[in-house]
């Protein structure tokens, strides 16, 4: 009762219930057994939303607690609102573990409950009609015909009888010729998309989703298809918009065809007079330019205040009988500017020009520093808003409006901007003589980059964009249109307060509210707060963005320099290497942050794409940490790792991220064409790749694996029974093993999911092992999974990973290789203690957390505080203690050890 009792005392109170009581059937609620409340309340990310388009979410609950048929009601303070729900994933004994919500436009309320019950049903309900040649939705505002084969994704959008935009497809700009800006003549060629499968995903009556897939293809000439994409359109009730997901995977070695512009593209029916057709870019904050096709202020004739204050605001301009009759004479003599352009080609500026069509020159308008990413064109009678999401961060990009002055103008949302130069991915450099193994492996020595001929290719890479749309009635007014562009930078996001997640067993539920009621609690919090901040910093002081890097962060810090190392081998970029999505994701869990879920948000899109192979026989894998993103000749699971994305899917229902980890799920099968440690086996040693006895790690490799197999199993993906035998399997003969986790070596079965037994002389203990997920994968298989035999080999390994030398040989014949990370291991103890009541393995958690081995770790003694640096190209903040590494596992350490030892938190 007393070991309870504290624990009840602590901020993880029904996580640790779970984990003592040894049964899922806790894990939301008290320690007798309830499962816990029948609702939850929902507030926004950051706020309630000016404009809503509609959400959409996902919430965790305790096994248990709901069936897998459940229904959901939401209520805000005004009643019931219309909500559409399903099951994202499912507890071993098939009661709800996560389920996702949608609610539509309109919906902006500052708190919702959701509930059991029925749903109230929509006044304006989204409804889908399929049929052989396309889909139709209507949200009860706009209609949209979605084609099911063609160059056009979208065939037109209404509003009533009336069409504004048509047309709807993307567009690639490619050149076959390297990229040089002095090179004379460079052919070009375009492609457009076409269309191969149609899938409704979601039929309402609240949110509407539908899956499009697709090659782009040459329109002249060989008719060449390249760059597969996956689009989903999302349309919810009561709406005048949708979003776009846009995804295309990079087909190419990266030499001989490069990317010179890629967007998408909308046909627009323009009906007004020029006078009456209106253009609006949002620059930074609300800032707008605020133009007309034929512009009426400003002339050496006025036409009058309520003529000139019209056309400023959006309106309708009076019948020109009625204006001052120098200027209605004289209306054909003012040129009408069709062409209009946004570039922003830096992430520190853009430009708009414009030009009354094609063939003449361009005047330049205006400048600034970082663009919404959001514009506008039309009229008293309709027009059509865009707007892509990271603008200004995912540079080269750029909105552009053609023939504005025409009926039937073209909009362009480029993802990359044919104003830069062509996209580059070929590999820095040419090998330096690195023809065997030995010589790259030397080299590892001086650059840790790991290269090898034919590896750093781009081929497989991909990159996935978020965009948004209105079809409006007709201008909307400036304030709307700042509200709009906020929408654009940020989707409106419901979120499940810390509390409840936590509760629920949440991702194992090894975090817990942020405390600072206690001196050294609160000396921890200010550490992760201040690296936190720091990173966030140097994202915008050393400029991690543009196309393929903004989400990613560097691995290491030059303190000479005082930059970091983005030119030193694998030193530079991240590419989540030990498990900064992870830490980040967990930060924002135990604190609702909106500022750590935009930043963990950026890099899950940007390390689970571009990280990530998603085509070829590497598919599933990831690339380790270096200059080129793709790069490094080291392809593993542990890059392209289930568990780091497990959390946005979850938090979001997005499905582009489920369909990662259902590809994820199967990625065993690479390792028949690819031995992660090829270079580094035993010369010595006989190994052919076998489907029946294959070299899987019980270390990083496993952790990936059975994150990817677990996920699968509870989304009841097309293999997840397959997938849950492989979970329970390796379980089995992981604890099986002659020495456990510390097992150096053991061939895995892919056609049964399970190892085979290894020789008790195999004994392999690195630093790494634990760092990508290994500790939180296996909390949460224990919470959810009855194998005494697995918890007994985990707890022994977590307890002696931190052990003295003398006391690992006492308990497995043999010191364990390695001692870094030994106070990020320490949530290994922290678990320890809460499975078996053992306050001793929670005492040594907090000494050694607060006194690391090493002088680099992260330690309490560091001061909080950066140091400015003029001496760099632009003026930075520079605090020299940190590597990525220590960031992400000193953040893991001290968010699972608060929650599940902070009761046991030393006074000094």
């Amino acid at each position: 009762m007393r070991r309870r009792s504290v624990l009840a005392a602590s901020a993880g109170v029904a996580a640790a219930a779970a984990f003592i009581e040894g049964s899922p059937a806790h894990a939301q609620g008290d320690s007798d057994g309830d499962p816990g409340p029948d609702s939850v309340e929902l507030s926004w990310l950051e706020g309630a939303p000016a404009e809503a388009p509609g959400s959409t979410w996902g919430v965790p609950w305790g096994p248990g607690r709901f069936g897998a048929d459940q229904q959901f009601k939401l209520t805000g303070p005004d009643g019931d609102v219309p909500v559409q729900s399903w099951p994202l994933a499912y507890w071993p004994d098939g009661t709800l573990k996560w389920t996702g919500h949608a609610v539509g436009a309109g919906a902006d309320a500052e708190t919702f409950t959701l509930g059991a019950g029925e749903s109230a049903a929509p006044p304006t309900p989204v409804t889908v009609s399929d049929s052989d040649e396309h889909v139709d939705i209507d949200t009860g505002v706009i209609n949209a015909r979605i084609a099911k084969s063609g160059t056009d994704l979208i065939t037109h959008i209404k509003r009533g009888d009336r069409t504004i935009v048509s047309g709807g497809h993307l567009v690639n700009i490619t050149q076959a010729e390297a990229p040089d800006p002095e090179t004379g003549s460079v052919k070009r060629a375009r492609y457009t998309s076409d269309v191969e499968e149609v899938t409704v995903e979601q039929d309402g009556p609240v949110r509407a989703v539908v899956r499009v897939t697709g090659h782009h293809r040459k329109t002249t000439g060989r008719n060449k298809s390249w760059l597969p994409f996956t689009v989903r359109l999302y349309f919810y009730a009561g709406g005048e918009s949708f979003r776009m997901v846009h995804t295309f995977v990079y087909d190419s070695e990266g030499s001989d065809a490069f990317i010179a512009g890629l967007g998408v593209r909308f046909k627009v029916e323009l009906t007004d007079e020029p006078y009456d057709r209106h253009v609006r870019f949002v620059g930074e904050g609300h800032g707008q330019l605020t133009e007309a096709v034929k512009g009426i202020t400003g002339l050496r004739r006025d036409p009058g205040a309520a003529v000139r204050n019209a056309q400023i605001a959006g309106e309708a301009l009076p019948d020109p009988s009625t204006w001052d009759q120098r200027v209605t004479t004289r209306l054909h003599w003012i040129p009408a500017w069709g062409d209009y352009s946004l570039s922003q080609l830096t992430s520190e500026g853009f430009a708009i020009r414009k030009r009354t069509k094609a063939g003449h020159s361009w005047v330049g308008v205006d400048q600034g520093g970082r663009a919404s990413g959001f514009g506008y064109l039309g009229g008293p009678s309709g027009g059509f808003g865009f707007g892509l999401k990271d603008f200004w961060q995912r540079h080269p990009t750029g909105l552009d409006i053609r023939g504005a002055h025409t009926e039937t103008a073209t909009v362009t949302v480029w993802m990359w901007s044919p104003e830069a130069q062509p996209m580059d991915t070929r590999f820095y450099h040419d090998g330096l003589g690195q023809d065997t193994y030995e010589k790259q492996l030397d080299a590892l020595e001086v650059t840790y980059e790991d290269y090898e001929p034919g590896f750093g290719t781009p081929y497989g890479a991909a990159r996935t964009a978020e965009l948004q749309f209105w079809v409006t009635e007709s201008t909307p007014s400036r304030e709307r249109l700042g509200r709009m562009a906020d929408v654009v930078r940020a989707q409106p996001q419901v979120i499940a307060p810390t509390e409840h997640m936590s509760a629920a067993g949440a991702f194992g539920g090894l975090f817990a509210p942020v405390d600072r009621s206690h001196p050294v609690k609160e000396d921890i919090e200010d550490t992760l707060d201040f690296i936190f901040d720091y990173y966030r910093t140097s994202q915008d002081q050393r400029h991690w963005y543009g196309f393929w890097d903004y989400g990613d962060v560097m691995h290491s810090q030059d303190g000479d320099r005082k930059t970091w190392k983005y030119d030193v081998g694998g030193y530079a970029w991240d590419n989540s290497e030990i498990s900064p999505d992870m830490w980040l994701w967990m930060a924002y869990l135990r604190s609702n942050r909106a500022d750590i879920f935009r930043f963990a948000e950026a890099m899950t899109r940007k390390t689970s794409e571009v990280n990530v192979y998603h085509l070829g026989e590497w598919t599933g894998l990831g690339t380790r940490h270096g200059i080129m993103h793709w790069g490094d000749s080291a392809k593993q699971v542990r890059i392209s790792n289930a568990n780091y994305r497990r959390y946005f899917y979850y938090l979001t229902a997005d499905e582009r991220t489920g369909d990662l980890l259902h590809t994820l799920a199967s990625s065993e099968e690479t390792f028949l064409v690819l031995d992660p440690i090829r270079k580094i086996r035993d010369p010595n040693e006989e190994y052919v790749p076998d489907r029946n006895a294959l070299s899987i790690g019980l270390g990083t490799d496993w952790s990936a694996l059975s994150g990817a197999w677990m996920t699968e199993w509870e989304r009841r993906g097309p293999d997840w029974e397959f997938c849950r035998d492989k979970v329970l399997g390796t379980m089995e003969t992981i604890a099986a093993q002659p020495n456990g986790f510390a097992q150096g070596g053991a061939l895995y079965d892919m056609d049964t999911g399970r190892y085979s037994m290894g020789d008790a002389a195999a004994f392999s203990t690195g630093n790494l092992g634990q760092a990508f997920g290994l500790y939180e994968v296996c909390s949460e298989l224990i919470q959810q999974v009855d194998n005494p035999e697995f918890e007994e080999a985990f707890l022994r390994f977590a307890r002696v990973r931190t052990a003295s030398k003398a006391e690992q040989e006492a308990e497995y014949g043999k010191p364990f290789s390695g001692d870094l990370f030994y106070y990020a291991y320490t949530r290994g103890n922290a678990f320890v203690y809460v499975r078996t009541g053992d306050e001793s393995q929670a005492e040594h958690a907090w000494h050694l957390f607060r006194n690391p081995l090493k002088n680099w770790e992260v330690s309490p003694d560091w001061p909080k505080e950066t140091e400015k640096v003029e001496s760099t190209l632009n003026p930075t903040d520079w605090w020299g203690y940190i590597a990525t590494n220590d960031a992400a596992q000193y953040g893991l350490a001290a968010i699972q050890n608060l929650a599940m030892i902070g009761d046991l938190i030393p006074d000094e």
